[in-house]
Formats: structure tokens, C-alpha cells, sequence
């Protein structure tokens, strides 16, 4: 199961991922065309405005470890938008090895292509969202290795030194999440695309002009309205006399509870990889839990089994019902990840109707679900065999 956890998002990220950013090259624009092109207006995930601290269960093993390194994927891919986070290469990869034991815990940060500033940036998100405490005396270490991948122009990314527009654009991508008290009510679903028009003037510090497209919905103007604010507060250069220009504003939101129904498809598509990345986290640590929740009641069970003290079945007792209540935990998050890869699959083929080249993403679609089905299959059996294993009242 940890296996199918590391690789499923990858997979699909893999499939549909578009070619055409990572076929930039660092040295910059060769074209005209590719001179006067608007940029840096990528996809801000607003989950990251929604980071807290989680209370994981203890003591920490590899489920939950792997899992709470999982859901802190928003952060760790926002850490690596800006330039500065990344090196010359467009492939930046982030390996984290987390180690528990008795003394207490670590996160070692490796990878390829990190600067000084991501790496501060993700440390202080490990810190931060991921704190370790340490294992009971006698515990056997515990290690986990989970490794992100981001790759310039597929995954978010702001680059500099193209044009004024994108150099403007990449201001505000890189502004977006200090904006989060206009991303407030968007905590379970996530807001709407927006369109505005820009206008620059030269010896202008900021925008002259933004304006918005009207959303048509309450909570969409009211998102665009303070948008507007926050962009008329970016610093802007221009050296030419005037410069109009589009800025499209995607959202994604990875801890959204409800469908992005308003969303085109593709979008649709990444937005539930987002999600489903956050439901394998929920599933990884309910499994943690749930083999905490065995190995203590084995323990007393153990223990009773030597003794035979009476006085222990109050105790057997609780003990089982929070084995059961793990188990039952464990099977929703699964049954909550099964959800996900239904809608996924179901998506996919839709665009594969439409486009051939889904094709591979339906078939590694199919091998994540058929994977999610069987591992809450898993699951149903052993709550049911954690409940029969409870000791039974006698009347």
C-alpha cells in the first residue's frame, strides 16, 4: 500500500503533464513571438493559505510519516515557484528522509537543482507541518523517503527577464500567497477563474489599470474585487509608453471537499489529482493508526493471556474498540480516495472521447482504481476481522 501512495500521483502527473513549458530552455525567448508573450500566469493552489500544524497519532510509524509528508505537497511545490528556489536545470527534484527514534526526529532534505532559499523554504515547512516527537523507550527507529518532482513550465513556475507583462504577471504569481485573506471563503471548494485586463504606463510604480471580468456569482466579484486591490499594489517597470495585456487567474484548491464543477475538464482533471493526492495522505495515516492500534491491543492482550487478571477486561475492552475505530477510520479515508478515482476515471474517458491522447491516462487511471479497490477490500477485512477479535459480553 505505502508502494501504491508514493507512485499514483506521479503516474498521473506523468500522463497528462503538457510538453510544451518544459520545452523552454533557460536561455530565454529566441522569437519574436516568444518575446511577446505573456507569461508566468500559473495555477496557485489555495491550500496553501489553509496550513496548520496536525496533530498526528503517536508513536509515528511509516504510514503515518508517509502520509504527513504527503499532504504537504501544496507548500513544498509553492516553495519551488519562484526563480530563485530553482538552478539552471528544469527538472528540480526534492527528496525528503524523515528518521524517528528514541531521541526524537528529523528531516534530512536532499534533491537536485535546490538553491539556499528552497531549501530554507521547505525545511521550514517540514518544521512546521510535519513536527516529530520521539518514540517510547525501546522503539525500533523509524524511516520513511518521499520525493517530489517539479518540473519547470508543468508544474507552477515564475521566470524573469522575458517581457514586462510576464515580468509583471510573474510579481503577482509570486504575491498570491500573501493574499490569502481573499482566498478566506474558499476554504472546502475552489474559487472560480477569473479574467482581468492589465494596463501599464511607463514612470507608473503600479498597475494604472485592472480591471475584471464580471464572475456572476456573489463570492466570484467579491474574490475579484479584492484581487484587484492587491494588484494595484505590485510594483511594475515599463520602459515602452503603455502596455495592455490579459492576466487569467487559475485556482486549484488540493483540501476541497466539493467538485470544481465550473472548471474546463483538463483543469477538472488536476484538480482532482490534488485532492486525490490529500485523501492517499488521510489514507496513509489512518493505516499508521490503525497499526498503532493493534500492536497496543496485542500488548494487553498479551499481557492478559500471562495473567489472566480480570481486572485487565475493562481495558481489553477499550483497547479493541480503539483497534475497531482505527480500522473503521482507515476503510473511509479509502472510501473517500475511491470516490476520487471513480471521478477521475470517469473524466478521463470523457476527454478521451473527445482526444486520443487520454488513452495512457485512462489506462494508468484503471491501475490506480483497480489499486484503491483492492486495498479497501484490504481494509473491510481486517475491520471485520478486528471486530471479531473483541472480547464478546456474556449475558
Amino acid at each position: 500500500m505505502m508502494r501504491r501512495i508514493a507512485i499514483a500521483s506521479v503516474l498521473l502527473a506523468a500522463g497528462c503533464a503538457g510538453q510544451q513549458g518544459a520545452q523552454q530552455k533557460k536561455q530565454g525567448p529566441t522569437t519574436i513571438e516568444e518575446r511577446m508573450r505573456i507569461t508566468n500566469q500559473s495555477p496557485f493552489d489555495v491550500a496553501v493559505c489553509q496550513s496548520k500544524t496536525p496533530t498526528l497519532p503517536q508513536p509515528a510509524n511509516q504510514g503515518i510519516l508517509v502520509g504527513a509528508i504527503l499532504a504537504i505537497r501544496p507548500e513544498v511545490m509553492e516553495c519551488l515557484v519562484d526563480p530563485k528556489s530553482r538552478g539552471e536545470a528544469d527538472t528540480t527534484r526534492v527528496v525528503v528522509k524523515t528518521t524517528v527514534n528514541e531521541q526524537g526526529g528529523t528531516h534530512a532534505l536532499s534533491g537536485e537543482n535546490l538553491t539556499p532559499e528552497s531549501t530554507a523554504c521547505i525545511q521550514k515547512v517540514l518544521d512546521a507541518r510535519v513536527p516529530l516527537s520521539a518514540l517510547p523507550k525501546g522503539a525500533q527507529p523509524v524511516a520513511s523517503e518521499s520525493t517530489f518532482v517539479h518540473e519547470a513550465g508543468n508544474s507552477p513556475s515564475v521566470r524573469f527577464g522575458i517581457n514586462p507583462g510576464s515580468d509583471f504577471s510573474g510579481a503577482v504569481r509570486l504575491a498570491q500567497p500573501t493574499w490569502c485573506d481573499c482566498y478566506a471563503p474558499f476554504a472546502n471548494k475552489a474559487p472560480p477563474i477569473l479574467k482581468a485586463s492589465v494596463e501599464l504606463k511607463k514612470g507608473a510604480p503600479t498597475a494604472t489599470t485592472v480591471t475584471f471580468d464580471p464572475v456572476g456569482t456573489p463570492e466570484g466579484d467579491q474574490l475579484a474585487a479584492c484581487l484587484q486591490g492587491k494588484m494595484m499594489a505590485v510594483p511594475a517597470k515599463l520602459e515602452v509608453d503603455q502596455l495592455k495585456f490579459p492576466y487569467r487567474f487559475v485556482h486549484f484548491n488540493s483540501q476541497a471537499t466539493e467538485p470544481g464543477a465550473d472548471m474546463p475538464p483538463e483543469l477538472r482533471f488536476f484538480q482532482l489529482e490534488l485532492v486525490r493526492n490529500q485523501r492517499s495522505a488521510e489514507a496513509a495515516i489512518a493505516f499508521g493508526a490503525r497499526a498503532n492500534a493493534a500492536e497496543t491491543y496485542d500488548a494487553i492482550v498479551t499481557k492478559y493471556q500471562k495473567t489472566k487478571d480480570w481486572k485487565l477486561i475493562d481495558e481489553l475492552k477499550a483497547r479493541c474498540k480503539a483497534l475497531v475505530d482505527s480500522a473503521q477510520t482507515w476503510v473511509n479515508t479509502l472510501d473517500a480516495q475511491l470516490k476520487v478515482d471513480q471521478t477521475t476515471l470517469a473524466l478521463v474517458q470523457e476527454l478521451k472521447a473527445k482526444e486520443a491522447a487520454w488513452t495512457e491516462v485512462e489506462t494508468k487511471s484503471q491501475e490506480i482504481l483497480a489499486n484503491t479497490q483492492q486495498d479497501l477490500a484490504t481494509a473491510q477485512k481486517r475491520l471485520e476481522a478486528d471486530q471479531a477479535a473483541c472480547p464478546k459480553e456474556r449475558k
